[in-house]
């Protein structure tokens, strides 16, 4: 069965100015298909691009050239299909968990009842059951992390567009945290992208993963990733992956952040 595509990105650039007459291209004739409920990786080295890249496919910035479409039709601005986790968690300190994970649904203007039924599903769905009343200064990082993947799937966005969200985690906390989307993905099949630059958590992810050159970012490679879920760290088939991404980028083998 033929895949059914979601986002198209055809041959976008985008350059900003640094001074007068000078210009610093970012990003330079990418382009890349996206399919209906998969996992695809954005993997590239820091600072190559990869966050103005999803900040054009969400509409919050425009190419210079190219477009992108989502189901055919092009994306001009802000897009409310689309839902963004970012490595900052953004969590309002002043409200609960609870009223954190509803923000969506309640401003616009949801019964009290129905979003509180929404986010109590996804509160259980990270694993913060219990939690509900607490505000997020009494709460690790990696519960506030999984606080704004709640409210994200809370508001039931059609793409889940994820900025390393794991990046200022510990190593235990990221890999319970990756451990966790993974099984929220299953259950849910929504097309998540997800950008990183650590090869480990790229492969353990990935449906796809699509690596990224130095800057200005443009597809180096795309790698099919058919390891069945949850993926062995240690097996034969991940080992010898992670080994010829490593040799095709400047990553480390490491992945470190």
């Amino acid at each position: 069965m033929d895949k059914k595509l979601r986002l198209r990105i055809n041959e976008i650039s985008k350059s900003y100015k640094l001074k007068k007459k000078d210009y610093h291209k970012v990003i330079d004739s990418l382009s890349l298909d996206i399919f209906d409920n998969e996992f695809l990786v954005i993997l590239g080295p820091g600072h190559c691009g990869k966050t103005v890249l999803l900040n054009i496919i969400a509409g919050l910035e425009t190419p210079d050239v190219g477009f992108v479409e989502l189901d055919g039709v092009k994306i001009d601005g802000p897009n409310p299909d689309m839902g963004m986790v970012f490595q900052k968690t953004g969590v309002f300190p002043w409200l609960t968990v609870m009223e954190n994970v509803e923000l969506g649904p309640r401003f616009k203007g949801e019964a009290k009842s129905e979003r509180r039924e929404r986010a109590q599903k996804y509160i259980n769905l990270v694993g913060l059951q219990g939690f509900e009343s607490h505000r997020p200064p009494q709460l690790s990082g990696g519960m506030k992390q999984r606080v704004g993947i709640a409210r994200a799937y809370t508001n039931n966005p059609e793409i889940l567009i994820m900025d390393e969200p794991f990046g200022a985690l510990d190593a235990q906390t990221r890999y319970s945290m990756e451990e966790e989307i993974s099984n929220i993905w299953s259950i849910e099949k929504r097309t998540v992208i997800f950008v990183t630059n650590n090869i480990e958590e790229a492969l353990a992810l990935g449906d796809r993963i699509v690596l990224l050159t130095e800057c200005p970012a443009r597809v180096k490679e795309i790698y099919e990733v058919n390891m069945p879920r949850p993926r062995d760290l240690m097996s034969e088939e991940f080992l010898l992956l992670r080994q010829k991404i490593s040799e095709n980028t400047d990553l480390s083998i490491d992945s470190e952040v």
